[in-house]
């Protein structure tokens, strides 16, 4: 049994590289205020244009650096606050170069966070309250609009392509992690698949052997107390070689069944599978019944072969097991017939299909059967007496293979 399973999620990988906490990003934002509000200060009294700031040119100045520490959780909100400070402080004549990176970075995060449309709408907006307070300026107005027009445009499309880059990022990272999970419920599928078969396996090796065991065990203590004195030796050594017989048989499969939980990947690990070809050396091995076997099919797929002598090796055991009488009798018919297989295993014991807490018999057999296609009907015979299982495998289009 084997299946592959991812070791490392790529898409965890990708997520724990591309994720932030919410505490971190706050606290970047603030740091990111506190650095673009020095700057800010060194400029409004350094370079660029106009006074620099007194009292409320300050409060203006950097109350709309402090808002920048909220950008990610209410980016209009900011901006805004942002615009409308600014404005005010640009409309007061103060340094005209101070505030320009706050605006840039109010505007690029509602670019980032926000809708293609919601960022036109912005944009025109700011680009209208702009002209608004620029118009009365003139000549040197208009070149004013004109240049942060620019910038705002400017800001806006990088902030829009980077969004787009970040939900592309975020597609690829879901189908990475629906593609991871697919993957590990094929794996387990395949080991459930895996433990199945196995399981199958070692129910109808292990039953049908243990069955014929018990019965050639049974026959050999008959003999040894039915008469002491008149002590039939031959008999009682050809029930031991039976014995030792399918001792081997079953120590032989079994090692097949072992070399393929051992090596899994080995090119002949399993073996040829069993087919219609070994249902006579089948129905020989059994003891305690009279087997008729009838087999009227040609070739057919390697897996519907395999499915129906397991099918047919069930059905004998659980004859056997339950069949009630010494002198019981099965039927095993196999004919082809259009595109199937059909298998009827027929006894007319006393036992039925045994009272009580059912096996796993017949839950293989229709396994088996659903493996390539088929069904089993099983139960006991219309007039009562036996037991009989009924097998339909379709021929054409068989796949798999089974054990």
């Amino acid at each position: 049994m084997q299946a592959t399973i991812t070791q490392a999620a790529p898409a965890g990988r990708l997520r724990a590289v591309l994720g932030r906490d919410p505490v971190d990003l706050r606290r970047q934002d603030a740091w990111l205020a506190v650095a673009l509000a020095v700057l800010a200060s060194v400029l409004a009294v350094t370079v660029g244009s106009g006074r620099h700031p007194d009292a409320l040119g300050w409060t203006l100045l950097l109350g709309a650096h402090l808002a920048l520490v909220w950008r990610r959780r209410a980016p209009m909100t900011v901006l805004w606050i942002t615009v409308l400070q600014v404005l005010t402080y640009h409309e007061l004549d103060y340094n005209h170069s101070a505030p320009t990176p706050a605006s840039v970075v109010a505007l690029y995060t509602v670019a980032v966070a926000g809708s293609f449309r919601r960022t036109l709408a912005v944009g025109g907006g700011v680009v209208g309250l702009m002209v608004v307070f620029k118009l009365h300026d003139g000549m040197t107005g208009v070149e004013e609009i004109g240049r942060i027009t620019g910038w705002v445009l400017a800001t806006l499309v990088i902030g829009s392509y980077l969004r787009a880059h970040r939900e592309n990022v975020a597609a690829a990272l879901e189908r990475a992690e629906r593609a991871e999970r697919t993957r590990e419920e094929e794996a387990r599928r395949r080991v459930a698949e895996e433990r199945l078969r196995i399981a199958r396996d070692l129910h109808d090796l292990l039953a049908h052997s243990i069955t014929l065991i018990g019965v050639r065990t049974s026959v050999a203590a008959h003999v040894l107390n039915a008469d002491p004195d008149r002590l039939d030796r031959a008999a009682v050594a050809q029930a031991l070689d039976d014995i030792a017989d399918t001792c081997r048989t079953a120590r032989g499969e079994l090692r097949t069944t072992l070399e393929v939980l051992r090596e899994p990947d080995a090119p002949d690990a399993r073996g040829p599978l069993p087919g219609l070809h070994g249902l006579a050396g089948l129905t020989r091995s059994v003891v305690g019944a009279e087997v008729r076997l009838t087999v009227t099919a040609g070739e057919v797929p390697p897996a519907v072969g395999a499915a129906a002598y397991r099918i047919v090796q069930e059905a004998l055991t659980n004859a056997v097991r339950h069949g009630g009488r010494e002198d019981l009798t099965v039927d095993v018919r196999v004919s082809a017939e259009p595109g199937a297989l059909r298998v009827l295993v027929r006894d007319d014991g006393t036992g039925g299909g045994g009272p009580g807490t059912p096996g796993f018999g017949l839950v293989g057999m229709r396994e088996r059967a659903r493996s390539v296609g088929g069904t089993v009907e099983a139960g006991p015979r219309e007039n009562g007496a036996g037991f009989e299982v009924t097998a339909v495998l379709p021929i054409d289009g068989a796949t798999g293979g089974t054990r």
